[in-house]
């Protein structure tokens, strides 16, 4: 009885929110009438939606917990990540939107995987993008989850078992249930939660900080002007390096481009356009700087800057309690904004393009339940991996967004505006960025500069090498490609 006097507040706030969360399940069932439907919205969703579920779908926990809390040894040079986000997110939704939408409809695609096997006419080059979707999206959602069962452990004083239990329940349920309507439904909820938060934590941080202009005064304590330096806690490209990729997945990372296969017309397109990247851009010049006025109101010398924004959000002298617990909720409602869209694109990517591509044709009906069945048994195992997670939330951000952009890059930009590309091109340009990645620690002097851009260039350089040599493919004229 103690504990939920002590914590009636935020389970109010849970049950009620959880209750949406079905109704949107619900909601979702009853207007999937098809796999189509359940993959990718049935191709015919609206861009302000998809706007707003392109930037919640983004904007996790790892946003609120590990990007905001970044700065605080990160420095000024951080807050160059929401200009960063919002102009990808331009570029996504200007020139990758309209050209993947109208080729995935005429190739029938509803996965990423199988659109790269479509596009170069190889089953063998879809079951490898496959396999890189699976590998970089298990990193991702084990740092989302993380997030969530700390931020859980921390205000509901719960073991972080039982925190990563309840996560995984409730986003494993409704996913399951609506499959992309239900996602898309929950996250415009989930990201406009998420907008109200970044401003309640922005308001109430820097009020209690002495006001906005006391980001300045930072200088004045020990340590404080080493954060105002290009080269604040780690060398500039390194840094750069990593917000390249943490925001380059904005044109290659699954999860986000699926929001692209469900626009109805070029109209829809442009209205999301608008819609994310003014999100982006507003949104986390908020959450950005929090780590930096957190030197003013935490003690110093916190070496887990995923700690930051829990502890200031507990901090009865910087939150009333009642604020406190929304903000739980909405970090929460962040976190699950992005498991169900990797969940699905997951659960999809199984039963489409690994299992599915070397079994026998299942019936629509036959291939839902399985793909569900995906949904509950990747949840689970992500769950368990986040119990001994391999690195922090930035660390297996960052390492998923460099797979993606190193990997799908050529495969995915090249493949819709260059006619000419073939599939060892794109097995090669796999190879290369893989390896790339995971050798380039080893290149003398290598620490000064982020792996994720010698693995991009020399993907790509193989890619266009390889292709180079091999004519056009036919399927690169089906879907309307030409030499550009």
């Amino acid at each position: 009885m103690t504990w939920i006097r002590e914590h009636w507040l935020i389970l109010f706030l849970l049950i009620g929110y959880t209750a949406l969360m079905a109704r949107h399940a619900i909601a979702g069932k009853r207007q999937t009438k098809n796999l189509t439907d359940y993959y990718v919205g049935g191709r015919s969703m609206g861009g302000v939606a998809l706007g707003i579920s392109f930037f919640a779908t983004y904007s996790s926990t790892n946003s609120f917990v590990g990007f905001a809390g970044q700065a605080y040894t990160y420095g000024l040079p951080w807050l160059l990540f929401g200009p960063i986000l919002a102009l990808f997110a331009v570029i996504a939704w200007r020139w990758i939107a309209p050209r993947l939408r109208e080729a995935t409809e005429t190739l029938g695609s509803v996965t990423i995987p199988d659109f790269i096997g479509f596009r170069f006419e190889s089953d063998v080059v879809r079951f490898a993008a496959a396999l890189i979707v699976v590998f970089a999206s298990l990193l991702y959602m084990t740092a989302v989850f993380k997030g969530a069962g700390n931020l859980l452990e921390a205000f509901l004083d719960i073991p972080y078992v039982a925190s990563i239990a309840v996560v995984l329940l409730v986003v494993m349920s409704y996913t399951a249930v609506g499959g992309f309507i239900s996602v898309v439904k929950t996250d415009v909820l989930q990201g406009t939660v998420m907008m109200l938060a970044a401003a309640l934590l922005f308001v109430g941080t820097t009020r209690a900080a002495g006001g906005v202009g006391s980001l300045f005064a930072v200088k004045d304590l020990p340590g404080g002007a080493a954060l105002f330096t290009w080269e604040a806690a780690i060398p500039f490209p390194v840094l750069l390096g990593i917000l390249i990729a943490g925001t380059f997945k904005l044109i290659v990372e699954p999860r986000q481009l699926s929001r692209f296969y469900a626009i109805k017309d070029r109209r829809a397109a442009g209205q999301g356009m608008w819609i994310s990247a003014s999100m982006f851009l507003v949104g986390y010049a908020m959450l950005l700087p929090l780590g930096i006025y957190a030197h003013h109101l935490l003690p110093s010398g916190i070496s887990d800057t995923d700690q930051v924004i829990p502890q200031l959000v507990s901090s009865r002298a910087v939150f009333h309690p009642a604020a406190s617990a929304f903000l739980v909720v909405a970090m929460l409602a962040a976190a699950m904004s992005s498991l169900d869209s990797v969940l699905l694109v997951l659960a999809t990517t199984c039963e489409r393009d690994l299992v599915g591509l070397w079994r026998p044709p299942r019936s629509e009906a036959q291939a839902l339940r399985a793909t569900r069945t995906y949904v509950a048994l990747l949840a689970v195992i992500t769950a368990l991996i986040a119990l001994e997670p391999p690195g922090g939330i930035v660390t297996l951000t960052a390492l998923s967004g460099s797979i993606y952009a190193a990997c799908f890059f050529p495969a995915l930009v090249l493949g819709l505006f260059w006619q000419r590309g073939t599939a060892h091109a794109v097995l090669a340009s796999f190879v290369t960025g893989i390896s790339t990645l995971l050798f380039w620690r080893f290149v003398p002097a290598g620490d000064g500069i982020h792996e994720v851009f010698p693995a991009l260039l020399l993907s790509t350089a193989v890619y266009v090498g390889t292709s180079i040599k091999a004519s056009p493919l036919s399927t690169a004229k089906d879907i309307g490609l030409g030499v550009r």
